[in-house]
């Protein structure tokens, strides 16, 4: 069996690198990450949570669902906001593969936009849920 979770973690994060909308708002090279370096410039995105289970289905079928992390110092909501936006419509309807491994399914399920306790910087969260399977190479 493949490693499904690296393969999408690889095909998602090359996927956001390269859509036009996500650069404008993270910079060339756009700032999407799994983890951010320690002194990354603002605004960025980085993977946070992700989970896995076996889908019961024919080609090895795993579920995921992943959280990506926003960091904004805009002072509003509206970068982070707009950083999210991005990521939904860079998602929609996409195939990702990588690895021997594509998404058979992938959508946005949830976006939530706040303030750090200190005020000084906002965070976003999007919910991706990501259906994978083997993809026979």
């Amino acid at each position: 069996m493949r490693d499904h979770e690296g393969a999408l973690q690889k095909a998602l994060i090359g996927h956001l690198r390269a859509d036009t909308a996500v650069r404008a708002l993270l910079g060339d090279p756009a700032r999407v990450w799994d983890e951010a370096p320690g002194e990354a410039v603002w605004p960025w995105l980085a993977i946070g949570r992700s989970e896995s289970r076996p889908v019961a289905a024919d080609g090895c079928g795993v579920e995921h669902t992943l959280s990506l992390r926003c960091a904004s110092r805009f002072p509003g909501t509206e970068e982070a906001r707009a950083v999210l936006a991005a990521v939904r419509a860079a998602l929609h309807d996409v195939t990702l593969e990588a690895d021997g491994v594509r998404t058979v399914s992938i959508r946005a399920t949830y976006a939530e936009v706040f303030r750090s306790h200190d005020q000084k910087r906002v965070w976003g969260v999007v919910r991706v849920r990501a259906v994978t399977e083997e993809s026979g190479e």
